[in-house]
């Protein structure tokens, strides 16, 4: 699909970055008002759920509820996946922003994998007019980071970006305004949170939740100089069946993030080889941009540099390249 810019196109009136792992609206001249986690929480009714709390007041609430509550994530893996929880986020965004009040005439543009179906594109147009925002564009995020750390898509010249978010990895190849590749995988940072959090309950019998796998997952890819070699841990031990602390070698983690750059470094090579020769010199001049909130984590840069030969570089703003370019796309 071209992606030219029309003079006669006006700009939205606001942008949403609809991620797995947290939410941003960008209003032109205003930038981003709002950037909360995407994560809602409903009361266990079971005729008609209420909600509770979403973004930054809904994240204390993680893998705390008990029975008093179920919190949702409206994505997974990129793509919609519940659909009260995404409206919801929606509604509570847009407020949030300030921008309720004109809610109908609104003309927003909203993100989604380079490889969403067209069931899932429908599924997130159906959510965002049920949230009730009007005119609803659709753009791929590959090529909204693209635009938003200013690669030259709308030129006759290859670009390669990588694009690592929470929900899923993408490859894409652009030029004069097209994908003309894309290669990905449905798997992020919440998906290395997830493998951390199975390596503990399985190696060490102790049970963590979502946001203690986080933190690990940003302590063991810190500034190396800052680290010690060992790391605490607090869960539940599967053994004792109680509270627990346990210390691991850093190295343990550092061996699951290093396989995790392996599966994205796999995609990057897959596209590479599919790649024409003219839009590969261009690669090869260029190197390949990565962006997302994983493109912090250097072990992924490090194995694709390693693995292909190329030079790869992290936009300077990586994790809200889709948000900014989102706005400059429509």
């Amino acid at each position: 699909m071209n992606f030219f810019k029309s003079a006669s196109r006006a700009l939205p009136d606001l942008a949403i970055d609809f991620g797995t792992a947290n939410t941003r609206v960008v209003a032109p001249g205003r930038g981003i008002v709002f950037d909360e986690p995407s994560l809602c929480c409903f009361s266990l009714d079971d005729v008609r759920p209420q909600l509770i709390a979403a973004g930054n007041d809904a994240l204390p609430m993680l893998d705390r509820t008990g029975r008093s509550g179920r919190i949702a994530r409206p994505l997974a893996r990129g793509v919609l996946d519940d659909i009260g929880a995404g409206r919801e986020m929606l509604r509570y965004a847009i407020s949030r922003s300030g921008l309720s009040r004109r809610l109908r005439a609104l003309h927003a543009v909203i993100g989604i994998p380079a490889d969403a179906t067209q069931a899932e594109a429908n599924a997130l147009m159906t959510t965002a007019r049920d949230a009730g925002l009007g005119h609803v564009e659709l753009i791929p995020e590959p090529l909204a980071a693209a635009i938003g750390v200013g690669l030259p898509v709308w030129e006759s010249q290859g670009a390669m970006i990588l694009e690592c978010g929470a929900g899923t990895t993408e490859v894409v190849v652009l030029s004069m305004g097209a994908i003309c590749l894309r290669r990905s995988v449905r798997l992020g940072g919440l998906a290395l949170d997830a493998a951390i959090a199975e390596h503990l309950q399985i190696r060490h019998k102790l049970l963590i939740g979502a946001a203690t796998a986080e933190r690990l997952k940003l302590d063991v890819v810190g500034p190396v100089g800052k680290s010690s070699d060992t790391i605490a841990v607090k869960g539940r031990s599967v053994v004792v069946g109680g509270p627990a602390t346990i210390e691991i070698k850093r190295r343990e983690l550092e061996t699951i993030v290093e396989r995790h750059a392996m599966s994205i470094l796999a995609v990057v090579r897959d596209a590479l080889s599919e790649t024409s020769p003219e839009l590969s010199r261009d690669i090869h001049d260029n190197g390949i941009m990565l962006t997302g909130g994983c493109a912090a984590i250097g072990m992924i840069g490090q194995a694709v540099r390693d693995g292909t030969g190329l030079a790869t570089h992290v936009a300077d703003d990586a994790l809200h390249c889709v948000a900014n370019g989102l706005c400059r796309a429509a």
